[in-house]
């Protein structure tokens, strides 16, 4: 597949990015502090792509994780992440559909899914949301992290240039529409953070990826043609947008009966 047909986070995966959220680091620091994770919990990743956050999981809490992911090439590399880390014990990858998944209720602790319901109109989020309640035990939790508008939706030309940026239908929304989604597909109540995207800037990429990455991403993204329109292109779209597009970090908790 050419470069510039490639989805948005599959692309920048070629040049080397292995952050490939819109509020990167720091937004999974922040959703791993609301996790209350100790090794005895089970936690599901919904879209683990390269396996990174899963590694990070087992890596720092000990817990086991389950990964799922539709891309066959991006479990290959995330079972070879696994594998170099020595960490098969604790993290199991399937090739599983979100919209169904193939859990028993209450199967899990903590269900995690970045940077995937934003990609989905929003009668697919609620119905995602949905099953992601179904597996999850009473007072599990939620961690998602998605783009957030910081007023309103965007202009229809930014909209559709936005979906040329990435290759993908996208479908953000704005602060209390996140919550109220959660929160109308049965969680008790929603805890939320949220900042400048990190995806494209200078200064996220540097602090998602560190100095030397960050350069050879640059790099790798300016070496050619075809890559440098589309690695610039991604760059300016998201820097002229930066005051209406946020990343926005939801941990929603599941009620206990009776509560």
């Amino acid at each position: 597949m050419a470069e510039n047909e490639k989805a948005g986070h599959t692309f920048l995966a070629s040049l080397g990015k292995t952050r490939l959220r819109p509020g990167g680091v720091e937004a999974t620091e922040w959703l791993f502090r609301q996790a209350q994770l100790t090794p005895e919990c089970k936690v599901l990743e919904v879209a683990c792509n390269m396996g990174t956050t899963s590694i990070e999981l087992a890596q720092r809490f000990g817990c086991t994780v389950c990964a799922i992911d539709m891309d066959k090439n991006a479990l290959a590399k995330a079972r070879a992440n696994v594998a170099a880390a020595g960490l098969e014990s604790q993290i199991q990858f399937l090739e599983a559909n979100a919209s169904k998944l193939p859990f028993d209720d209450a199967s899990f602790d903590v269900v995690i899914n970045e940077a995937m319901l934003t990609m989905y109109v929003d009668k697919a989020k609620a119905k995602l949301i949905a099953e992601y309640y179904r597996v999850l035990k009473p007072g599990g939790r939620l961690l998602t992290h998605d783009i957030m508008y910081t007023r309103s939706e965007l202009a229809a030309n930014k909209q559709t240039l936005l979906e040329q940026v990435v290759k993908s239908n996208v479908s953000p929304m704005t602060h209390q529409a996140w919550k109220d989604l959660f929160l109308a597909n049965g969680f008790d109540d929603v805890e939320t953070h949220n900042g400048s995207m990190s995806l494209m800037s200078p200064l996220g990429l540097i602090r998602d990826e560190g100095v030397a990455r960050a350069l050879r991403i640059v790099f790798n993204g300016l070496r050619s043609r075809e890559n440098r329109s589309r690695f610039l292109g991604m760059f300016r779209f998201f820097r002229r947008n930066r005051h209406q597009l946020n990343y926005i970090a939801c941990c929603s908790r599941k009620g206990m009966p009776g509560a």
